[in-house]
């Protein structure tokens, strides 16, 4: 048996989950790149230090709906990403899912979206998280337990990001920043937390966390250091799923 077959057997266990597609991403990631650097002043900083091969947490803030779309389209490699359930239906549900992205419902406990997260990890691939949980200030100012979580169960090693200028000051996380902006996307030294065996207490979780955010919050204030470009403070529209 081998060591990726007996990784999907351990708790909690995913051997059971059908492999989340993928391909038709790529030809969509060759389209949506060239347009997001036709249509804003994008630069891309350390891309040297996104791994390249196995399995990657990648834990960008979150300032706005472009976020997703523009890491998916420029980062080196695939992303499986999580994202609300409300944004899964109809012709855009069936090609998000189509491009392996995972729904979850933000108003409970979704297990299927944290096994399927896990299943990502465990065949050595890209997965995204957004360590916030919702679209605001993007100064990793708080952390949830669901990226402390994943990274204790599996190992991945957790690649900070920073994105600057993804929404602009006052500016609404419902929408766009117009055409033009300056925005900076700053890849972080990739790190890693111990993996911790089943079961794993609330209160290690939640301390994991923390470690994550200093981490995250030290790469933040490099980020805005060296580019000189600020974070946008509080929106003024909240997330409305917040």
């Amino acid at each position: 048996m081998t060591a990726e077959v007996t990784g999907h057997l351990e708790l909690p266990s995913t051997a059971d989950l059908r492999p989340l597609p993928y391909r038709l991403a790529s030809p969509l990631r060759k389209v949506a790149r060239p347009y997001f650097r036709r249509k804003y002043k994008l630069t891309v900083h350390h891309e040297d230090r996104f791994p390249l091969t196995g399995p990657v947490l990648m834990t960008p803030n979150h300032l706005s709906l472009l976020d997703a779309p523009l890491l998916g389209a420029m980062a080196p490699r695939m992303l499986h990403q999580l994202g609300k359930i409300e944004v899964f239906g109809g012709l855009q549900g069936w090609l998000l899912r189509r491009i392996g992205q995972i729904p979850v419902d933000r108003s409970s406990y979704d297990p299927l979206a944290v096994r399927k997260s896990i299943q990502v990890l465990r065949d050595g691939r890209v997965l995204n998280i957004y360590p916030e949980g919702t679209r605001g200030a993007g100064d990793f100012g708080r952390i949830r337990g669901g990226v402390a979580y994943l990274a204790m169960v599996t190992g991945a090693p957790i690649l900070p990001v920073a994105l600057l200028g993804t929404r602009l000051p006052h500016g609404d996380v419902e929408g766009f920043p117009p055409a033009g902006s300056r925005i900076d996307v700053v890849y972080g030294e990739v790190f890693a937390v111990d993996r911790v065996p089943f079961p794993r207490r609330h209160s290690d979780v939640r301390a994991v966390a923390d470690q994550i955010g200093d981490v995250l919050r030290a790469h933040m204030k490099a980020a805005v250091e060296a580019t000189g470009h600020p974070l946008p403070g509080e929106p003024d529209k909240k997330d409305p799923d917040e």
